[in-house]
């Protein structure tokens, strides 16, 4: 586990995500743990740049449960765990064959059941400090 990171801003969260992207191949997950509001969707549109994917394009896939973004150096797949409380519902979405031809980034990790955990996932933690200042610990 790296020593973590501590944000002032999105932009700089962002960052952090543009700066892992640039280590990621096809078939990581990057799985993200955290509160609400705790900058994961930024730390994502951060991975989208750092793919060569627009941040602008990047939202929050909670209502729609996947994001799907194309046009850089390899597609990010975008997946939020928020709404979903039966395994089976998280079964049903299939991650093992969307992770394999792109990066794949599923917020809210902690719903994701130990069975369906990739072997190859990195861990990104996000804390609340004080303000807007954020702690990003990837490992």
């Amino acid at each position: 586990m790296t020593a973590p990171h501590i944000t002032q801003s999105e932009a700089e969260t962002a960052a952090v995500g543009r700066e892992l992207a640039s280590s990621l191949g096809a078939g990581d997950v990057v799985l993200l743990y955290g509160d609400l509001g705790a900058g994961k969707t930024a730390f994502t549109k951060g991975l989208a740049e750092g793919l060569g994917v627009s941040r602008d394009e990047v939202s929050s896939p909670t209502f729609t449960l996947m994001q799907e973004y194309r046009g850089g150096r390899l597609p990010l797949f975008h997946v939020d765990l928020y709404r979903l409380n039966d395994p089976r519902e998280i079964d049903d979405l299939g991650l093992e064959e969307i992770a394999a031809d792109g990066v794949l980034a599923i917020e809210w990790a902690d719903k994701l059941p130990a069975r369906l955990a990739p072997p190859r996932a990195i861990a990104v933690r996000f804390a609340h400090l004080d303000g807007d200042r954020r702690s990003v610990t990837i490992g």
